[in-house]
């Protein structure tokens, strides 16, 4: 079975899923508004999958994970447990109409950003088939080196090294550079080298001693990126083993991540002790996890089904967007300033001293009244949409969102074009299944400026120095020579 990335899904397959959806929950006593409305961001968000591209561009990309983790999952999974789209929500028609006003500001974002996008992809032919393995060697080489300072050297806020950090994305591109390569010199018959093992152990290692689901995530993600932009025909056992490790991330480390959270310390090899000790009681750490008050608190916020749902519960935004909603129904909205200070964010602490910083999340928590006034640590993630209207209401959603929209996408599309040629993409669309269902607006922001800026000294170093760093410290392949034959006189030859 050759993995599937789809550069269009068929209107005709989304509009029979949304349909049998659109009837289980009239079935089962969702209002006809809401249903509708999720019938309509079903086939509207398909739309603009397609007419971005689908995968073949960081926008289709965007657009994907938005629609599925902030919405279509939670709707489905409501569906599946048979109970009421609108349950356990405060403003259920507002909510799912801002998602559907989101959703037709995102196919116009996408419309208008085509049409503004450079058709030729600013970063195109910056690695080759050739040099591909050795700039993921070198790529992993410095990320390995980068890790080791960021984690063992103190560094200061607005420092070089901070800086540096922030753009570090040497380690998960290893992993997209290897793969392609590696499919490519075999012909389609292996995926993974010596360099993807490491890079993805790397980077997984990172995650469990900073407790990050993300990091945890990152390297199957990525593997999976690159190895579907090439159709790599993946085997019936490969197929389970990717499914039964998924299955232990979710059961375990999910956990694993939120309980460790409560006991990170500054100390770098104090996190080594705390994990390699909690890698020993997984089952006990995951029982334990869900007794944690901040874990409590989330998960009150996030309550979207009747019955707890382990991790069903995290890839849904409907309940903490309907509080925000609900919030700004009450109390009004909050206006632009996070906006302002969100780009003002992007300037560099070295331009900036003493440049403020705000976690949103925190703030517009303490507003949904999900967290006590003193803790200034504990947040709550919300879609860009639902921050969006929690900013200047349907303003926010038809005019501002939008157009952050037609910025990302006309960076990101412009710099990477067809990640099936270009891999820069790949990097960007794993960075967008995180950031596109719960980074809200701040997070269209940060990616379009810091995250584009990455992407541009991780093209521009692999073209140019990994390659340089990879040929020194791999060990030349071994040229087998073949024997020719013996070269005979010719009889009777003039001299």
């Amino acid at each position: 079975m050759r993995l599937p990335f789809p550069e269009r899904i068929p209107i005709l397959y989304a509009t029979c899923f949304a349909g049998v959806l659109c009837l289980a929950q009239l079935f089962q006593g969702t209002p006809a508004v809401i249903s509708l409305c999720c019938f309509l961001f079903i086939v509207i968000a398909t739309f603009a999958f397609n007419l971005a591209g689908g995968f073949s561009r960081p926008s289709g990309g965007y657009i994907f994970f938005y629609a599925l983790l902030a919405v279509i999952l939670g709707i489905s999974w409501k569906a599946v447990l048979g109970e009421q789209g609108g349950s356990n929500l405060k403003q259920p028609i507002l909510t799912f109409q801002v998602y559907l006003g989101g959703i037709i500001a995102m196919l116009a974002a996408v419309f208008i950003s085509r049409r503004l996008t450079s058709k030729r992809a600013l970063l195109a032919n910056t690695v080759t088939d050739k040099n591909m393995l050795s700039a993921a060697t070198g790529c992993t080489v410095a990320g390995l080196a980068l890790a080791i300072i960021v984690s063992f050297v103190p560094r200061q806020t607005g420092s070089l090294l901070s800086a540096i950090s922030q753009i570090n994305a040497f380690l998960p591109l290893a992993i997209i550079l290897g793969t392609i390569g590696q499919i490519r010199k075999s012909n389609g018959t292996r995926s993974v080298n010596l360099i993807v093992l490491i890079a993805g152990t790397a980077v997984f290692a990172m995650g469990v001693v900073g407790f990050s689901k993300q990091g945890m995530f990152t390297p199957p993600l990525c593997w999976l990126a690159a190895a579907a932009s090439q159709r790599y025909r993946i085997t019936l056992y490969q197929s389970l083993g990717f499914v039964l490790g998924m299955a232990f991330l979710v059961y375990y480390m999910v956990p694993f991540s939120g309980y460790g959270k409560n006991v990170l310390s500054d100390s770098y090899t104090e996190n080594i002790n705390t994990a390699i000790d909690m890698l020993g009681n997984l089952q006990q750490i995951r029982d334990q996890a869900d007794q944690i008050p901040e874990n409590i608190v989330i998960d009150r916020v996030q309550a979207y089904y009747d019955t707890p749902q382990g991790f069903f519960d995290r890839l849904q935004m409907i309940s903490p967007d309907d509080a925000l909603i609900n919030v700004t129904e009450e109390n009004g909205n909050v206006g632009y300033v996070p906006i302002v200070m969100d780009f003002g964010n992007l300037i560099p602490h070295v331009l900036w001293r003493g440049k403020p910083s705000v976690a949103f999340g925190n703030l517009y928590a303490h507003e949904i009244g999900m967290i006590s006034p003193d803790d200034l640590t504990t947040g709550v993630s919300f879609s860009p949409t639902g921050e969006a209207f929690h900013l200047a209401r349907w303003t926010g959603v038809f005019v501002l969102a939008p157009l952050l929209w037609i910025m990302l996408f006309v960076i990101f599309d412009s710099l990477c074009g067809d990640v099936r040629k270009y891999p820069w993409g790949l990097l960007a669309i794993v960075i967008f299944a995180h950031e596109a269902p719960e980074g809200m607006l701040n997070g269209v922001i940060h990616t379009a400026g810091i995250g584009a800026v990455g992407i541009i000294v991780a093209a521009v170093t692999s073209a140019y120095m990994m390659p340089i760093i990879g040929a020194l410290v791999s060990v030349p392949e071994r040229t087998r020579l073949r024997r020719m034959a013996p070269i005979r006189s010719i009889p009777r030859r003039l001299p």
